[in-house]
């Protein structure tokens, strides 16, 4: 059962936590009958308010038991508990993407090709390569996103040459964060493409030296997303397929939960895959959703209409409406100065969203600009108290300490995702290196006392890997190898990891019953190749999980842990 509300003091939860475990071992006997497994000889990582670490922890009924000693935890164990032998390894909450199009991505997963972490331009040529000897002739190649040229060697991107030259016989379609997009000559022809207009709106075509289209576009979100819906879409069961596997790919790396921030292109035949494996059990992670607005100019009428019978919080503890979000009104999601039209249509839409009750999730880039977000909410605020709705103001890597400290005022979360990790040096080219070296400020915000969620916002524009993410906050060198931001403004250890698990159970309206590994919380939970706590920097973003547990129960396990998922799950 979903419970949603703020946690006990740090005092009455130390104290739960001891009667807990002095009770359990008090009563031996009936306490065994319910522990279902014993994980020992480890180094825990509770999360908990004093960031406690524990050799042990005992699982019943899909939530942590007890934490403590091994020789304490074994004592609650009886001859059907599992015991399963640590080896010194490291536990962790189970990890959760604050700000990701999880949804999304898992939709074409199984079928698009994917450059995240590829490590040169013509390894990815490649990967076209072997895709088009592998598909017929005819059928589309896709790279949604997820990759820069900065993380090649040759630290640039393809040319239409090169990929016609990969692919003659096939449409290709590589799209570029939310800024550019290539498209081969046979997916040209096939999307009909010649001039600007096709390209609405806003996109321009680049012209070769000939006056003709090179199949390169310069454009944003909205003409990408109109695009990218003309792609052939893959069947219900292809989407449920793919989602299965991505889902598992996110679990392999400790991912047991997601905040689900919709986007472009999502739609509500976009949620049938992920409700599918809801349905049937499926789910290997906690999906809390965000709706968008689908299309501009009918915004609130719209999540009015998709909304009537979704009050907040609405499924289950591994599926719920976390209420309407990224986009709510397609003005502020430009990134430009917002109109005054758009503010007044903002305003509205979210005062009807904190009179129903609803969280939301809000993009919103430039600071220059977040006044306007924040007047509008300072004038509900006084009509409905936006701290208990928990709001999120998302991205805004280059937020100021004034409008920090005002989003503080307010009690909104600040969401902050790995996005200069990949854009690190085109933000060292807008603002220069001093200025940049504060962005984000991560660290004065916690100072401040603003919950700071963290995040990929993949995975079109970043890769969906939490370690990754985790690495960047802390060192803030990008995938290029350039380090943008100072250690000042760097969160320690315990900060970023809590910026994964307590912040955004606390963003998804869960951290009363997950987020740490205290006793009565669910047992989500990853088992590291390496010590997080001790790793060097430079290698934690090559960290994996080797047992991962969603509710107690092993959703993915490698090495010495593999016998505990049988292979047909994997």
């Amino acid at each position: 059962m979903r419970v949603s509300g703020p946690g006990l003091e740090n005092s009455i939860r130390s104290i739960c936590a001891l009667a807990v475990v002095a009770l359990a071992l008090s009563s031996r006997t009936a306490a065994a009958q319910s522990v279902d497994s014993v994980l020992f000889n480890g180094k825990v990582l509770t999360v908990d308010a004093d960031f406690s670490m524990r050799e042990a922890l005992a699982i019943a009924d899909g939530k942590v038991f007890a934490t403590g000693t091994s020789a304490d935890m074994k004592k609650l164990a009886d001859g059907q508990t599992r015991l399963i032998d640590l080896g010194g390894r490291t536990v962790i909450p189970g990890l959760t993407d604050g700000h990701i199009h999880g949804v999304r991505a898992a939709l074409t997963f199984g079928t698009e090709v994917n450059w995240i972490g590829v490590p040169s331009l013509k390894d990815a040529l490649d990967k076209i390569r072997q895709a088009a000897a592998a598909q017929a002739a005819g059928s589309w190649i896709v790279v949604a996103g997820g990759w820069t040229e900065e993380q090649f060697s040759e630290k640039r991107r393809p040319t239409p040459q090169e990929v016609a030259e990969a692919a003659p016989q096939n449409p290709v379609y590589i799209q570029h964060l939310y800024d550019w997009l290539l498209l081969s000559p046979k997916a040209m022809e096939t999307l009909n493409i010649h001039g600007d207009d096709d390209v609405a709106p806003g996109g321009k075509l680049e012209l070769g030296a000939d006056g003709k289209p090179t199949g390169i576009v310069v454009a944003g979100g909205g003409a990408l997303g109109k695009l990218f819906d003309k792609l052939p879409k893959p069947t219900l069961a292809q989407q449920v397929e793919s989602s299965k596997k991505f889902f598992r790919e996110m679990n392999t790396l400790g991912i047991t939960g997601i905040v689900d921030g919709g986007g472009v292109s999502m739609y509500p035949a976009s949620y049938q895959a992920a409700f599918s494996l809801w349905r049937d059990k499926d789910l290997t992670v906690r999906i809390a959703y965000h709706l968008c607005a689908p299309k501009p100019g009918s915004e609130l009428a719209d999540l009015q209409n998709l909304t009537q019978l979704l009050p907040q919080g609405f499924g289950d503890d591994m599926l719920h409406f976390n209420g309407p979000g990224e986009i709510l009104i397609w003005a502020d999601w430009t990134d430009g100065d917002i109109t005054p039209d758009g503010k007044a249509k903002l305003a509205e839409l979210l005062r009807w969203a904190a009179a129903k009750g609803y969280t939301i999730q809000l993009h919103w880039n430039p600071d220059r600009t977040v006044h306007d977000l924040l007047d509008v909410i300072e004038d509900i605020n006084r009509d409905f108290p936006v701290a208990r709705l928990r709001w999120t103001v998302l991205h805004l890597y280059n937020a100021s300490e004034d409008n920090l400290k005002r989003m503080k005022s307010l009690g909104l979360i600040w969401g902050v995702q790995d996005g200069l990790y990949f854009g690190g040096e085109r933000l060292q080219q807008e603002v220069g290196a001093e200025r940049a070296r504060d962005m984000p400020r991560i660290a004065t915000a916690l100072k401040l006392g603003l919950v700071v969620a963290g995040g990929t916002d993949a995975h079109r524009v970043s890769s969906y890997n939490p370690f990754v993410s985790l690495q960047w906050y802390l060192d803030g060198t990008t995938i290029g190898g350039v380090t943008t931001r100072g250690e000042a403004e760097a969160p320690s250890r315990r900060q970023a990891l809590e910026m994964y698990t307590k912040s955004p159970a606390f963003m998804a309206n869960d951290d009363a019953w997950r987020g740490t590994l205290e006793p009565g919380k669910a047992a989500d939970l990853a088992v590291l190749t390496a010590d997080y706590m001790t790793a060097p920097v430079k290698e934690i973003g090559r960290i994996r999980s080797l047992l991962t547990m969603v509710g107690g129960r092993a959703v993915y396990a490698d090495g010495p842990f593999a016998a505990l998922v049988p292979p047909a799950r994997q």
